[in-house]
Order: structure tokens, then C-alpha cells, then sequence
């Protein structure tokens, strides 16, 4: 094994990935219309949530710190949360209903109409997230999912897709959470100007 091999490999993949997202103004004109509805939804006195699983759910969390803590400077927070992180919760309903239930019955009970809802899945197919998109949808939240290649099964249920053109989990991963870094930074700009 070669290990700086391995570490130039990962970065030089990483490079050519971001690369391609760069160049695809399908993506980049979806990144816009993720940003618009995040702020529209905070201009309502709406919320954003967040699910994923293993990486897309630290990815989550993650995001949703950025936009309640802050991002770049202080500024009032904003209401996000990622829908895993009560794990009594989490694995009360895993047990008593079934784990593709976990973040569909949160969002009957917490996403109201015109929340941003946002799906975290590399392969697009994660059976909770696309649950929790089927009734987001039916609540009439703002459905977007943040995918790889082609979307999974979660590309009939967003009204906003962001299918990263790669098979490669990690690349992907690290794909999602730069696109949400722009978002959020976009998000706390046109919402607190300096």
C-alpha cells in the first residue's frame, strides 16, 4: 500500500469532481433556487430540517448548526435542525414502527406548510429519507434533496434535486457539504447584510 498514493488520489478525485459540478449550470441554477427557498421559508418565519443517514446525517447536522449557530459572523440564529439528533426519539420509533419511519413521523408532527425540508442521500434511495420527502410533500413543504448520480428514488419527490454526477460516496459527501456551505453563506448574506 502506497499511502501517498492513496492521498493524492483522493484529492486529485475530489478536484475533478468538483470540477465537473463547476462546470454544470443545471447544478449551479439549482444551488440558486435551494438558496431563494431557504430564504423565502426564513422571510415566512419558517424552519429548515434536515435527514440523512451514517456521513449524510453528520452532513446534516452539520449543516443545520451552520444556519441556527452562524456561519461566517454573529447574527441572529435561524430555526434548523436535523431530525436524527433526539435519539430517544430515533430509536422509540425505529423499534415500535419501523426505521423508514423515523423522520416521516417527526415531519407529521413538526413540518408545517412552506418549511424547507432537505434529504441527504448519496445513492438517492434511502428508504427514511424518501419517506420523509412523501410527506413533506404532502404538508406542502419546499422538498429538496441533495443526491448523487441520477437522483435515486428520491428524484420524484423533490421539487428541488441536486444530483451530484458521481457514484463515489465519500466524493459525493464532500460534494454536498461544499454546495451547503454556499448555500448557507448566500442564505446569512441576503438575510444580514453587512
Amino acid at each position: 500500500m502506497d499511502k501517498r498514493s492513496i492521498i493524492k488520489q483522493n484529492i486529485e478525485d475530489s478536484i475533478e469532481l468538483k470540477s465537473k459540478v463547476l462546470k454544470d449550470e443545471n447544478i449551479l441554477n439549482r444551488i440558486d433556487e435551494v438558496s431563494d427557498a431557504i430564504i423565502k421559508c426564513y422571510q415566512e418565519k419558517g424552519k429548515v430540517l434536515f435527514c440523512g443517514n451514517g456521513g449524510s446525517a453528520a452532513d446534516s447536522q452539520h449543516l443545520a448548526a451552520e444556519l441556527s449557530g452562524r456561519y461566517y459572523y454573529d447574527r441572529p440564529p435561524l430555526p434548523a435542525e436535523a431530525l436524527h439528533v433526539n435519539t430517544s426519539y430515533m430509536t422509540a420509533v425505529a423499534n415500535d414502527y419501523s426505521y423508514n419511519e423515523v423522520y416521516a413521523r417527526l415531519l407529521q408532527a413538526i413540518g408545517n406548510e412552506g418549511d424547507v425540508i432537505i434529504g441527504l442521500s448519496t445513492s438517492g434511495n434511502s428508504g427514511n429519507v424518501v419517506e420523509a420527502l412523501k410527506v413533506a410533500r404532502e404538508k406542502k413543504m419546499i422538498t429538496v434533496g441533495f443526491t448523487g448520480d441520477g437522483g435515486g428514488k428520491m428524484a420524484e419527490y423533490c421539487d428541488l434535486l441536486i444530483p451530484i454526477p458521481s457514484k463515489d460516496t465519500p466524493r459525493i459527501q464532500e460534494c454536498h457539504m461544499l454546495i451547503g456551505h454556499a448555500v448557507c453563506q448566500i442564505v446569512e448574506l441576503s438575510l444580514f447584510p453587512q
